[in-house]
């Protein structure tokens, strides 16, 4: 009886490596296809529209002061400037009680305290923007006007960050409200990048002498800080990408503003309010590139933060 064996090209092993590879190629071509697909979509809405603003303003649009759609006049300083003011504001606040949060539960509560605070804090992220906005209307205006206002005003008057008077619907409510909202991210991402530091390094720290506070300064937070710079971007990305909270209590003016505790105006806040008030051909337009430009900001904000991530974790992982 003469034996015969399949060709190798025909073997089990090779078709199921050449399965694997298909199923991988055809898996990797959807991914792709989809995000660039998705972008470009975006990218010829908002370049499309906003055309009539880009031919009638030029650059001057990025930097002019004026917003007067009575007279069809539009520029997105006022709202460029209070995006970043309110985000790197709320980046000051949120991230110092981020990074303490994480390191607390990280490396010193106990584990059935880290049990219940964990999926608290992870929690907070999931409460709708709108929620937290109605809380900060009712409640943090009011305490930002009556209480924290004027203690600012009457030691750190003579700043021009802190001149009166005080409205409680102002850029410094806007940016507690996005530090609330930024904390649980940053703290999350934060913890689990401290936990992935090798306890040998706590370890020989503390036995050549180190206090414990020193050992997480000196040595955990530093072998994390990669993955804790990208969190802190991520929350960034969140912060410059919020609408209804931060409309809600930001006070909405179109005017550049030197004091915090006067009111301001973020890009998300004003196509909210103002999209389905814009009649005319030009007004929609210049709403639409205000759109173009923080779609830019939050892209590149993410982009980076998500490159910072992937080479800390090529790093980490030896590569």
């Amino acid at each position: 009886m003469k034996l015969r064996f399949p060709p190798p090209f025909l073997s089990s092993r090779g078709v199921r490596l050449t399965g694997d590879l298909v199923f991988q190629a055809v898996l990797a071509g959807v991914a792709v296809l989809s995000v660039i697909g998705l972008a470009v979509l975006l990218l010829r809405e908002l370049v499309y529209g906003s055309l009539p603003a880009i031919s009638e303003f030029g650059l001057g649009f990025l930097t002019s002061t004026e917003w007067n759609p009575v007279r069809g006049e539009f520029g997105a300083l006022p709202f460029i400037y209070g995006t970043v003011v309110s985000s790197l504001l709320a980046l000051a606040i949120g991230v110092p009680l981020s990074l303490g949060i994480a390191v607390y539960l990280a490396e010193m509560a106990s584990p059935r305290v880290r049990a219940v605070l964990s999926p608290v804090i992870e929690l907070l992220a999931a409460i709708p923007s709108v929620i937290i906005g109605l809380w900060g209307i009712f409640v943090l205006a009011p305490f930002v006007r009556e209480h924290l206002a004027e203690p600012l005003m009457s030691y750190l008057g003579f700043l021009p960050l802190f001149e009166g008077p005080a409205y409680g619907y102002s850029v410094l409510t806007a940016s507690l409200v996005l530090a609330i909202m930024i904390i649980p991210i940053i703290s999350s991402i934060s913890r689990e990048a401290i936990l992935a530091v090798p306890r040998l390094q706590l370890e020989g720290a503390l036995a050549l002498g180190a206090t414990r506070f020193e050992a997480i300064t000196g040595v955990v937070l530093p072998y994390a800080r990669g993955a804790i710079f990208g969190a802190v971007m991520l929350g960034l990305g969140r912060a410059i990408g919020e609408t209804m909270a931060v409309t809600m209590v930001i006070g909405n003016s179109p005017q550049l503003f030197t004091s915090l505790l006067h009111p301001g105006y973020t890009m998300a806040a004003v196509i909210a309010n103002e999209f389905t008030e814009a009649t005319g051909e030009l007004y929609l337009a210049a709403l639409i590139e205000i759109g173009l430009v923080l779609f830019a900001i939050s892209m590149v904000v993410n982009v980076l933060a998500r490159a910072i991530t992937w080479r800390y974790m090529r790093v980490q992982g030896g590569a």
